[in-house]
This record gives C-alpha cells, sequence and structure tokens, in this order.
C-alpha cells in the first residue's frame, strides 16, 4: 500500500515572489490566482518565506509599514518534499495551522505548491477504486487473506467490510489498514472470525 505523494496531488506550477516584490503587487497576485498564500524565492528560487493574506493585513493592521514581501513574510519557509506522503504534509498544515505548502526539489527551489484543495481531491477518489486497493492490496498482497471470503462495499467513501477472517487478532489490523486507504471517510466493521485467538483461554492454550 502507498499513500499518495505530494508530487501526485501538488499544483506543479507555483506563483513566487521575491523579496523586493512591492505590498500591492503581492496582493494583486494573491487576488489574480485566488490564492491564499505565495512562496517569496531568492535569485536562484530557493524558498526563503511564504506572504499570506493574514500576512498582509496584520502587518499593515498593526502600522508595521513594511511594504515589500521581504518585510512581510513569514521566514524560514515552510515547505514539504514531492516524495513525501500527503499525509505526512497534512500533518504539517495542521501542526503550523497553515492552508498552502510549497513543494521543494533538494536544493529548496520553488518547483509546485500543495494545498488544502489539492488535499480534498483524495475524498474524490472513486469508490471503486477504493474498493479495488482495499481487495488487492490489503487483503491480498499484505494480509494474504482470500477476498473470496470477504465483501467490500463503498459508498461516498465509506467501506462496509463483511465475511470472515481466519482469527479475531486479524480483525482490528484489517479496521486499521483500511482506514489509511487515501479516500477512506469510515470503515464499519461487520466481520467474523473462525477462531478467536484474543480470549483470556486461547491465549492461555497457546501460552501467550
Amino acid at each position: 500500500m502507498r499513500h499518495r505523494s505530494v508530487a501526485d496531488m501538488m499544483t506543479p506550477i507555483a506563483v513566487t515572489v521575491q523579496r523586493g516584490t512591492a505590498f500591492k503587487e503581492v496582493a494583486r497576485l494573491l487576488d489574480e490566482f485566488g490564492i491564499t498564500a505565495v512562496p517569496v524565492v531568492d535569485d536562484a528560487g530557493r524558498a526563503v518565506g511564504v506572504v499570506s493574506e493574514a500576512d498582509l493585513l496584520n502587518k499593515r493592521g498593526a502600522g508595521s509599514g513594511a511594504d515589500t514581501a521581504g518585510g512581510l513574510m513569514s521566514s524560514p519557509a515552510v515547505t514539504a518534499r514531492p516524495e513525501w506522503s500527503v499525509v505526512r504534509a497534512a500533518r504539517l498544515m495542521r501542526k503550523n495551522q497553515i492552508k498552502r505548502l510549497p513543494v521543494v526539489d533538494s536544493e529548496s527551489r520553488v518547483i509546485g505548491v500543495l494545498s488544502r484543495s489539492d488535499l480534498l481531491q483524495l475524498f474524490l477518489r472513486h469508490d471503486h477504486a477504493i474498493q479495488q486497493e482495499i481487495l488487492e492490496d490489503v487483503f491480498t498482497r499484505t494480509l494474504r487473506l482470500s477476498p473470496s471470503a470477504l465483501t467490500v462495499d463503498v459508498t461516498d467513501g465509506v467501506v462496509t467490510l463483511s465475511g470472515t477472517v481466519p482469527r479475531s487478532s486479524l480483525v482490528p489490523v484489517v479496521l486499521r489498514l483500511c482506514r489509511s486507504v487515501d479516500g477512506v471517510v469510515d470503515v464499519v466493521n461487520r466481520l467474523t472470525f473462525e477462531q478467536d485467538d484474543m480470549s483470556v483461554d486461547a491465549r492461555e492454550a497457546t501460552g501467550r
């Protein structure tokens, strides 16, 4: 199983500004492209900061006198790498309470932007694609279970699992792996098992 990468989901062409870009030009770019923040880059295209709508409003409202991107920006820039999973990027966004992440290469040059709206695309995956990933990647490749003994129904991202697994200890594993599949909103568990290997009597019998 593989989470989608930042490279899969990002917008590959990023709007950027330089330190000397004027306040009004930054505001114009945000409005023209319908974005909430813009990376600030140096002459080599490396990210040195980010100017957001909040930076423009807060610093102007506070009468800071900053009139260029260099004076307005938050620095250093919080960035993502293209090879990261989108889960890692989403956690970074949440931790820093930001809506957009500049995506940089190994030399810190901006190559794209990942936004919250890009991440929302994960939850627009077709139900059939989610179903196939669970059947093929979770059940067959990862857990070596026979898909014929299990049923996976997906409706609007909600996965309903039914059927029988060999051991009770597999149930929480199946649920955890299914919840980790991109696009899954929730998992309804209707699984049964052939052997209860998690009860006290079962653990004593096996010496666990």
